[in-house]
């Protein structure tokens, strides 16, 4: 049997997961590319594959027609945009997913980014390099009023942090949990609502037919004008074309970015302005998340393989 691992992190910390994997049986095919997996190099290393250990790399349709052998995806991550989940159900493939390993990560990312836009970081670090010792002023974040669009698992870790630093709370979520809002003194809204009224606003709400574009040009223009925006959830959550608008414009104050609609994108323009933070996709990045998703995926295969 063979599995296809494409996450260039599963086993970097904790190589006992491929022995795991090993001791079930498979030969292991690696993702060698140093890069996301393209639909074609998907179709061709998935070709003998029985169980797929899966990134943010294309699953479609195509991709699963070349793998006629395939009984299970374990996906690394949480969101299943990339994934036909459609014709895994009509195949029987099982599909899995790491529901909560990385929300921590993530919301300690996203408050990162929050900080870095906010007291312009990446200016400081550069001009402290070039021994400039001029002063930056930047906006504060404390007491300030955050807007969560998606009050899931990660949307509620960062709704935790927020307490500390004595932050308003509005949320969105088509299901909120009631209890969880009560204890943190969550208010809901709808996302006109956040856009207007929030100066930092985060989004951690999976990408679906609904959710596309959600930030749009409209949006965008109803924010204030020291607003932050903050993405770690996935790049077409965003009207890109809106947003590096909106930058250049000085009509928000700035954004921390860690997901685009393609990695790494491509506008020059994304690379030139400084009132941008750019993330590389990175944000469930640790030692400690990558472990306990890669152990996840590896006990959601031997369910199916042992």
């Amino acid at each position: 049997m063979k599995v296809l691992i494409t996450p260039r992190s599963f086993g970097k910390s904790n190589p006992d997961l491929f022995a795991q994997l090993e001791s079930l049986g498979f030969e292991i095919v690696r993702n060698d590319t140093g890069a996301i997996l393209s639909e074609q190099a998907m179709c061709e290393k998935i070709a003998d594959c029985e169980a797929l250990i899966l990134g943010v790399d294309p699953c479609n349709a195509n991709v699963l027609a070349h793998a006629p052998k395939l009984k299970a995806i374990a996906r690394y991550g949480v969101g299943l945009d990339n994934v036909d989940v459609a014709e895994c159900e009509r195949r029987g493939i099982a599909l899995s997913r790491t529901v909560g390993a990385n929300s921590n990560a993530v919301a300690d990312f996203a408050f990162a980014l929050m900080l870095a836009v906010a007291r312009k970081v990446v200016q400081i670090d550069g001009r402290c390099r070039q021994k400039d010792w001029g002063k930056e002023t930047g906006i504060d974040i404390f007491g300030k009023t955050l807007g969560i669009i998606g009050l899931g698992a990660v949307g509620k870790c960062v709704a935790q942090r927020a307490t500390g630093f004595g932050m308003k709370i509005l949320a969105y979520d088509p299901y909120v949990d009631e209890d969880f809002a009560a204890k943190y003194n969550i208010k809901k809204a709808s996302i006109d609502e956040i856009c207007t009224e929030c100066d930092v606003i985060t989004l951690h709400c999976l990408l679906n037919d609904d959710t596309r574009h959600l930030v749009n040009s409209e949006r965008l223009a109803a924010m204030k004008k020291n607003a932050i925006l903050v993405n770690t959830a996935r790049g077409e959550l965003v009207d890109e074309e809106a947003l590096l608008d909106a930058l250049e414009q000085k009509r928000i104050y700035g954004a921390g970015l860690d997901v685009f609609s393609k990695e790494p994108p491509e506008d020059k323009r994304w690379y030139e302005l400084d009132n941008v933070v750019l993330g590389s996709h990175t944000s469930s990045s640790t030692v400690g998340t990558t472990n306990c998703m890669g152990q996840m995926c590896v006990d959601a295969l031997k369910k199916t393989f042992a």
